[in-house]
């Protein structure tokens, strides 16, 4: 009888376990190598993904929004081919519990990927807002919270507030004071608190050392010199002749008259559309009426330009005391030293107001 060598059957039993093993195992990092070429290049060509609007989107996200909004709000604008290709690479890119509000400026065709990154990293793009001749600060307020996020009421109410405009050096009356003629570059969800930061900055860059040196040699406050330029502004839009018509007023100042600037008047009565200024308007009760109250009124009646500001600066030496608007309607004045020779002027320009029947 033939014996059977235990041994060598062992071996080979081994042998071949150990090749299904390998074999197995080789089978195993093939599909994971397919699975991850697989993966990489499904990233790739989500990565290579692009939006799909045609033109530029500029996206306003609300402070507070969540991910959904945003989506709703990218598939509004045209932005979005296919919704769930977004979602796939905002898990990916982890936004979709990162969503920070803004203004983000979407370009044609750019890269889903880079846009979600820009948005995850809330990466927004600056809006201007243009600081323009606004007469109070109701309609500066207006005028922000349409360019804005922030509540213009807000503002508003942050404005009149003693405390808060104290902590900028100014009172309810010359808080605007605080807000020169730019145009500004800012971020659409700002703060009222960090838009009042940058304005006082602003503020800061525009009185330099010469011009508050100027204001000195005028013995007056840069608020007053801005109530001052405010009134200029607001007379004319000639540049070249604001400094004479800032001399009447400093003028008259020092001589200690009345200042009765029509411009103070249309703001005591609350109308800035008259082109006619009677008695009734003149005998208004108001602290801004010039005609009734000496020296300055409490504050600026509008945010007057740089030229209206340094054309008070300037200081120019003349004997002028009186000054209105010429008969023939070209915008420009006619100065006077005496209230005789001005009295002449006016009545030439209310002849040519009757004659054109404007009342």
């Amino acid at each position: 009888m033939t014996k059977t060598n235990t041994k060598t059957k062992t071996k080979t039993k081994t042998k071949t376990k150990t090749k299904t093993k390998n074999g197995r195992h080789v089978v195993v990092a093939v599909v994971a190598a397919v699975l991850l070429l697989g993966a990489v290049v499904g990233l790739m060509l989500l990565r290579g993904q692009k939006m799909a609007n045609s033109e530029t989107v500029t996206l306003y996200i609300p402070t507070g929004s969540d991910y959904d909004a945003v989506v709703d709000s990218l598939e509004a604008h045209g932005c979005i081919g296919n919704r769930m290709v977004f979602s796939s690479m905002s898990r990916l890119r982890h936004y979709r519990d990162n969503v920070k509000g803004g203004c983000y400026v979407l370009k044609p065709e750019a890269r889903v990927w880079n846009v979600l990154t820009k948005l995850y990293y809330g990466n927004q793009d600056a809006v201007k807002l243009t600081i323009g001749k606004h007469r109070t600060k109701q309609q500066l307020c207006e005028y922000i919270g349409r360019r804005l996020e922030m509540d213009g009421d807000t503002l508003l109410r942050l404005l009149a507030d003693d405390s808060l405009c104290a902590t900028y050096g100014h009172n309810p009356q010359t808080i605007i004071a605080m807000f020169p003629q730019n145009t500004y570059e800012v971020y659409w969800n700002t703060t009222p608190q960090k838009l009042l930061d940058r304005m006082q900055k602003e503020s800061g860059r525009f009185w330099t050392e010469e011009r508050q040196k100027r204001c000195k040699s005028l013995n007056l406050t840069t608020d007053e010199v801005v109530t001052l330029a405010s009134i200029v502004e607001e007379e004319t839009n000639k540049n070249d002749e604001k400094a004479d018509i800032a001399s009447v007023y400093l003028n008259r100042i020092r001589k200690g008259m009345l200042l009765q600037a029509d411009p103070t008047l249309k703001y005591a009565v609350g109308d800035f559309t008259l082109r006619r200024l009677l008695n009734k308007h003149m005998e208004a009760e108001s602290p801004y009426n010039t005609y009734r109250h000496r020296g300055l009124p409490p504050g600026p009646i509008c945010i007057p330009s740089a030229a209206s500001i340094d054309a008070v600066l300037q200081n120019k030496q003349t004997d002028y005391l009186y000054f209105c608007a010429r008969a023939d309607f070209s915008g420009r004045h006619a100065f006077a030293t005496t209230l005789a020779q001005h009295n002449a002027n006016a009545a030439a320009f209310h002849a040519e107001l009757n004659r054109r029947k404007i009342k």
